[in-house]
């Protein structure tokens, strides 16, 4: 029975503290008696005592542990070690599959991409976008759904640390900004935790740290000028355009 899942879905589906905690306990053997029933995995996870602990089959973050988080509801890193085993059947992970996904980070290395590579770009961030949607269930779904948006915010984290340093990836993620301001301005998108603003202004520090390493970048702010923004997180960029040579 192979799961409906991948470890990139849990990857970018977990929080960085609980994938790394988890990915701990995978490595060290903690995820014992694993067993496969129909549509469900089920294990005893050793954390500060035996906890015993199922995920369906269907979907990682579906399942119960006997740990205080579990108990509450709220998923915790011996469900996601357990997924982890589930998908993994016992293999080892390599270097960057254990890599958790946080902020994103300017690479600091000067370059660009080809054609090639930059419409691969364009075409991986309108697929993380898809995750930034529109609001429309029952209350009962809310934290589903902001976590449908945290699981956006960290794969676009991925694709912008990964890019070189450039006017040409600078307006990649002017663009990306702009994209994501009119979601929240227009599109129906219900940020009301802050994960979507917040990712948006780790992009700014991004795009600061560009004008550093690339002071052509700053061209890139031009953009934004006489722009009508959710909450202002443009005025950074600006102030650095005004005040260049």
């Amino acid at each position: 029975m192979e799961p409906k899942y991948t470890l990139e879905k849990i990857k970018f589906g977990t929080d960085e503290p609980t994938f790394k905690k988890a990915v701990a306990l995978y490595e060290a053997g903690k995820v014992t008696q694993f067993k496969e029933s129909i549509g469900v995995y089920s294990a005893v996870v050793q954390g500060g005592k035996p906890y015993r602990v199922s995920v369906e089959e269907r979907q990682y973050d579906l399942g119960h542990c006997t740990c205080y988080l579990g108990e509450n509801d709220i998923l915790c890193k011996h469900l996601v070690a357990l997924a982890i085993m589930a998908v993994q059947q016992g293999k080892p992970l390599g270097v960057s599959d254990k890599q958790a996904v946080g902020s994103p980070a300017s690479s600091s290395c000067k370059g660009e991409l080809n054609e090639e590579a930059l419409r691969k770009i364009k075409k991986e961030i309108t697929a993380a976008l898809r995750y930034v949607k529109a609001y429309e269930g029952p209350s009962r779904t809310w934290f589903k759904y902001q976590d449908s948006l945290s699981e956006g915010c960290r794969h676009l984290s991925a694709i912008v640390s990964e890019l070189p340093v450039s006017r040409q990836t600078a307006r990649v993620l002017v663009n990306l900004l702009l994209r994501l301001d009119k979601k929240l301005c227009r599109g129906g998108v219900d940020d009301s935790d802050g994960t979507v603003g917040n990712f948006m202004q780790e992009l700014v520090d991004v795009l600061i740290e560009y004008a550093k390493v690339d002071p052509e970048c700053i061209d890139t702010f031009d953009i934004l000028m006489n722009k009508e923004t959710c909450f202002g997180w443009e005025e950074r960029l600006l102030r650095i355009a005004d005040e260049r040579e």
